[in-house]
């Protein structure tokens, strides 16, 4: 049902995208939320599963919809409304490394597509909120706290370090939040549009 033209081109980017964050980040940065759909949309092209296109859709749509939202206004309308592309401006920060986070721009769009073509899964919420239950934690374990991975450690960008909380709380709060704030919103949507 999906293009073998489009499932080669995204495959190639994809993974050559992976493999230069993979050089100049470490492998923990593959653990943001939109990094991990990025790689799974590989597969979930490939294999043309809607439940996991619909779960990745869900885990990200909202925050690349947000992301897209911010970065624009910044673009178009010089409006900073919040700093979370704020790295795409910053000069001593590689033109490569911010041409290739352009992904964000379309990845939204393409899961879109990719649900309306396969269709959407409703357990995709059970599945995305497992993810989240199962990444968060990792990434509070595995990455170092200055580059503030999925936020684990704090609204905001790196270096960013909350500490009105307990930091486990914190995590527990953001397990509980993600699914309420942004995949419920996704799920309910995806399910009228698409069904």
């Amino acid at each position: 049902m999906l293009p073998l033209w489009f499932k080669l081109v995204y495959t190639v980017l994809a993974l050559g995208i992976v493999v230069i964050y993979w050089v100049r980040y470490g492998p923990g940065n593959l653990l943001w939320f939109c990094d991990l759909a990025l790689i799974g949309l590989i597969a979930g092209l490939w294999l043309e599963s809607s439940l996991l296109i619909s779960t990745l859709a869900l885990s990200v749509l909202v925050p690349e919809l947000v992301w897209n939202l911010v970065f624009f206004a910044r673009v178009i309308f010089r409006v900073r409304i919040a700093g979370v592309i704020d790295y795409m401006f910053e000069p001593e920060r590689p033109a490569l490394l911010k041409a290739l986070s352009l992904f964000h721009v379309p990845l939204p769009f393409i899961l879109v597509w990719a649900v309306w073509t396969l269709g959407y899964d409703p357990r995709a919420l059970l599945a995305a909120t497992a993810m989240a239950w199962i990444v968060l934690p990792l990434t509070w374990l595995l990455t170092p706290p200055e580059r503030n991975v999925n936020w684990v450690h704090g609204p905001g960008g790196e270096k960013v370090r909350q500490q009105r909380v307990h930091p486990l709380l914190f995590v527990a709060f953001l397990m509980l939040a993600l699914p309420i704030v942004f995949y419920l919103p996704a799920h309910f949507a995806l399910y009228r549009l698409v069904g």
